[in-house]
């Protein structure tokens, strides 16, 4: 793990909450369901979902490159019983320079 460093005014983090239960769902929350029910091989109906966005996120380390960025999400969905969540990271994946960040030992996901 690293973390993002956005005190020097660079990136930013936004959320969008899709509750779902009794209302119509987006296609965002369609295309969720569609990847946890083809990845997992079961069926799914999200009654709520939560996307989390890191923008142009810099990896903290004073002495890292604030212009190597990088966009990903986090996307959390309940049916009411069991929870998902989805990493998605921009093409090409994980962009900060590992060789620069204060941890050795960097790992991609959650635990």
């Amino acid at each position: 793990w690293d973390n993002a460093d956005f005190s020097r005014g660079v990136g930013t983090t936004f959320y969008q909450e899709f509750p779902t239960l009794n209302t119509a769902k987006p296609p965002f929350v369609r295309d969720v369901e569609a990847k946890v029910r083809r990845y997992l091989k079961s069926s799914y109906s999200a009654v709520w979902t939560l996307k989390i966005t890191w923008e142009k996120a810099p990896a903290y380390a004073p002495r890292t490159d604030t212009r190597r960025t990088i966009t990903y999400q986090a996307v959390l969905t309940t049916d009411g019983f069991k929870s998902y969540i989805l990493m998605l990271y921009q093409q090409g994946g994980m962009q900060w320079d590992y060789t620069r960040l204060a941890a050795t030992n960097v790992l991609i996901g959650y635990t």
